[in-house]
Order: structure tokens, then C-alpha cells, then sequence
């Protein structure tokens, strides 16, 4: 195994390891501040991170509001305390070694206020920030007038040089390096284009090498890629070192720092790491962001994937097939199935699906009573964790929504992410991890049960496993 060199990252040298910044709670400022104080870029999650008591407490996130507009409100300020306190333990904790970066996603509710109002908060203490899902144009002017560099997370050279033309040349000064995560192997939401096929992986290799060409064309040949997904350990990756046409390059690990002892995840989600296997994982397209998504196989999803199945399409009149009436709601409005389809609902309805709930697509899924009134609930109780919702229809504009149906085949992203965070049963959750995560269960590492420190994790890396 070739020896790592360091990289000047964010202004300060470091091993070309990275912490990758997961979402609502899984990667926090003591996490962050191991990492970077064992020589790597450390990286917290600013997407609704926690904030503590005066007695080391977690504060509960209790939204007041009446209105989804003031829990909005809530949620920005919730976000901020946050973002500022985990900046302020991992800065603390990585003693002056190594980068701190913030991760944040584009599309969450509020994302840019949130960015600036916990950069003013915690001035000095963050050295980058990274950021994907959606195209952050606006990223590169926010952290260059606070004096941070920038790392876009994309999926695609073409994404990147629509980046680039429309904000980033203006501010290449601050942009420390580009973030290529793969779309068939990353864990959580993956940036898998209209064109891309889920079901037929492409190589990163030649994705890559075409981003280089790209930076290369605009004049940033020194500027480090860092691979993201998929990555498991560098023997497998050795080749991509010193190689000339992929040029400077560091590597996200995201999975592997789950399990650590300062891996704030609950020990049974720990514990469920240890006995994935392979197939585990599911791409599916349930989440409200609308972006594919790689999850564990449990309950949760089964539930969703459940959902989906009992699904048929209706037409409010008799059109074509469509010539068999069927009640739909408490007043048993009519709306028209196929004859096949009729039978199939019927069967569904016996069964005790007996609650169709339309969909913005026309069609009709078939859910518990129970089920029916816990969607419910939770569509009314949003407060805009996203830009924009699927499921219930928010969106951070003038109306305060999207303007279609609320979609029952999708699910609240921002309660199920704080409970499983908070200690709730894995199998009920939604429990994001990499393709690779059925790997803790045969790599000899962690044999036993063994749960490493972040620093014994970062030894092991550079000898390549």
C-alpha cells in the first residue's frame, strides 16, 4: 500500500481522509473533532443538529407553531443553535489539528440562512463547507464573504461545470476542492440524473478523470476531487493515488465512521451494523426530496414498499378501461378503476386496506385506517424541513406550497431521521447507509464486536484496510 500524503485542505494540511458529513444527529461535533484531531477532515452534520442544556442535555426539538410557516421559523433557529454548538465541540475537541467542516444539504428548509446564520455564530471555528443535494449557487458567494472554502457535492462533471459557469469562476478562490459522490453507491439521497439508469452502476473511474479534465479546462488542475462513496478501505482504490489523470485526491468515508465509539448513532443501530448482508441496502425513491435514496431493508421501508404495491390508477369519469365505479373517502365520491384493478382493490379493502388515499400521480393506495390517520397527522404537523415536500405539499415560497396533492407514498424524512438519531428502534426508521455496509460483518477489523475510536479507525485506513 502507497503511503498517504497530506493535502492542503481548507488551508491546513491533512491526511487525504474524510469524515463524510451524514445527516440530522449521525455526525456531530464529537465525531467531527476526533477525526480532524486524528489528522483527517473531521466533518458535523448543520442539518438540524442538536444543542444541549446547562446539564449536557439534549434540548428536544418542540415545534410551537401553528402554522407550518412558523415551525418553519422554528426549525431556522433550532438549526442555527445547533449548527453553532457542534461547531463549538468539534472545534474544541480537534485542538487545532486538522479541518472542521460543515455538511449541509441545498434543498433543506431554510439552507441559506441556516449556512450564514451559524457561520456569523461560529466564526473561525469552521474551515469548509460542503453541500449537495440541488445545484448551491448561491454556496460560493456565502462562504467566500465569510472567508470559508467551499466544497459542491455532485454527481457528474456536467453538474459541476453548471456550477461553475453560472456563480463558482466568480469565487475560485475559495473553492477547496470538488466532491464527487457516486449515485449507485452512496449512502442517503444520491444525485441519480433522469438519464441514469438505478439498476446499471457506472464506473467512478472515468467519471472522475472527466471531472479533472473539466477542472483542468477552467484552470484548477491542484484542485483536490474527494471520492465519496462506495469507499470502503484504499487497497481497493490504491490505483487512484499518484495517478496523473486523476490528479490531487482524497477519499469520504461515510459508513465506516458509523461505528466508533464517538459515533453518537444508538448502540442497537451499531449493533444492526454488525449484521447487514450483503443486498441489505435499497435504492428506492420514497423520500420527499424526490431524489433516490439508499436505505437499510427494514420495517420502515417495507411498510413504504407496501404502499406503493397497493396502488392503482383511477379516472374521476368513465373513460376507456376505466368503466368500473368504485367509492373512494367517507362520502364514497366515485371514482373509476379497471375492472382488474376493481377486484384487486377489493381484495385490498377485505384484507383491511380499507383506506384509499389519491396520490398527485391519479392514483389511488391503499393504506390501514391507523396508517391513513398517521399520514394525516403527519402532513399537518410539517414544519418545512425541505425546500420542498412531496409528501405534504410544503414548499418555501409565497404560498407556502408546492401546489399538488400531498403524497401518502412518502413519508415525514424529518421525524423519522430525528427518532432514529434520538434512540428510537432501527426497524421502524429510516436507516440510511452505503452499499457497503453489509462489509462490517466480514472485514476481520471488527471481529468480535469490535468497535474501533475514530483514531484506530484512521490508523487502519492508511495501512490501506
Amino acid at each position: 500500500m502507497k503511503t498517504l500524503k497530506t493535502l492542503l485542505i481548507s488551508g491546513r494540511e491533512a491526511l487525504p481522509l474524510v469524515e463524510g458529513g451524514k445527516g440530522i444527529a449521525v455526525s456531530n461535533g464529537e465525531s467531527s473533532g476526533a477525526w480532524a484531531s486524528a489528522g483527517g477532515v473531521g466533518t458535523f452534520s448543520g442539518v438540524n443538529a442538536d444543542s444541549y442544556d446547562a446539564n449536557g442535555d439534549i434540548i428536544p426539538v418542540v415545534y410551537k407553531g401553528r402554522t407550518r410557516r412558523e415551525r418553519h421559523e422554528e426549525l431556522i433557529a433550532y438549526a442555527i443553535q445547533g449548527g453553532i454548538t457542534q461547531a463549538r465541540i468539534a472545534h474544541q475537541m480537534a485542538g487545532g489539528a486538522g479541518p472542521i467542516h460543515m455538511n449541509i444539504l441545498w434543498e433543506m428548509g431554510g439552507s441559506e440562512r441556516i449556512l450564514k446564520g451559524v457561520l456569523e455564530g461560529a466564526k473561525g471555528l469552521i474551515q469548509g463547507v460542503t453541500c449537495g443535494a440541488g445545484m448551491p449557487y448561491k454556496m460560493a458567494e456565502i462562504c467566500a464573504s465569510f472567508g470559508v472554502y467551499y466544497y459542491p457535492i455532485v454527481s457528474s462533471a456536467r453538474a459541476f461545470r453548471a456550477l461553475w459557469k453560472r456563480a463558482y469562476y466568480k469565487f475560485s478562490d475559495w473553492l477547496g476542492g470538488v466532491v464527487y459522490e457516486d449515485p449507485w453507491l452512496a449512502g442517503g439521497h444520491n444525485g441519480l440524473s433522469n438519464s441514469e439508469d438505478p439498476n446499471q452502476p457506472q464506473s467512478p473511474y472515468p467519471r472522475v478523470a472527466e471531472l479533472r479534465a473539466l477542472l483542468r479546462e477552467v484552470g484548477l488542475p491542484e484542485t483536490p476531487i474527494v471520492m465519496a462513496g462506495g469507499v470502503w478501505n484504499l487497497r481497493e482504490w490504491e490505483h487512484w493515488l499518484d495517478n496523473p489523470e486523476i490528479g490531487p485526491i482524497a477519499f469520504q468515508f461515510g459508513t465506516r465512521p458509523l461505528l466508533t465509539q464517538e459515533s453518537p448513532i444508538s448502540n442497537e443501530w451499531k449493533q444492526r451494523l454488525l449484521t447487514l448482508e450483503e443486498g441489505d441496502i435499497y435504492l428506492n425513491k420514497f423520500s420527499p426530496t424526490g431524489f433516490y435514496s439508499s436505505a437499510v431493508k427494514n420495517d420502515f421501508l417495507n411498510d413504504l414498499r407496501g404502499r406503493s404495491d397497493r396502488q392503482v390508477a383511477y379516472s374521476h369519469e368513465a373513460v376507456g378501461e376505466h368503466d368500473t365505479s368504485f367509492p373512494v373517502g367517507a362520502r364514497g365520491r366515485e371514482v373509476f378503476l379497471t375492472s382488474h384493478d376493481a377486484e384487486k382493490a377489493r381484495g385490498w379493502v377485505a384484507a383491511g386496506y380499507d383506506m384509499p388515499l389519491r396520490t398527485p400521480d391519479s392514483t389511488l393506495v391503499f393504506v390501514t385506517l391507523p396508517d391513513a390517520r398517521q399520514i394525516r397527522t403527519d402532513q399537518i404537523e410539517c414544519m418545512g424541513c425541505l425546500s420542498h415536500c412531496h409528501f405534504s405539499n410544503w414548499a418555501q415560497n409565497d404560498e407556502g406550497t408546492t401546489g399538488r396533492t400531498p403524497d401518502p407514498r412518502s413519508f415525514c424524512i424529518q421525524k423519522t431521521l430525528q427518532a432514529i438519531s434520538h434512540g428510537s428502534e432501527v426497524k421502524d426508521q429510516l436507516m440510511f447507509a452505503g452499499h457497503n455496509a453489509y462489509r462490517f460483518k466480514t472485514d476481520p477489523f471488527y471481529a468480535n464486536g469490535f468497535i474501533p475510536t475514530v483514531r484506530q479507525l484512521v490508523e487502519r485506513l492508511q495501512t490501506g484496510d
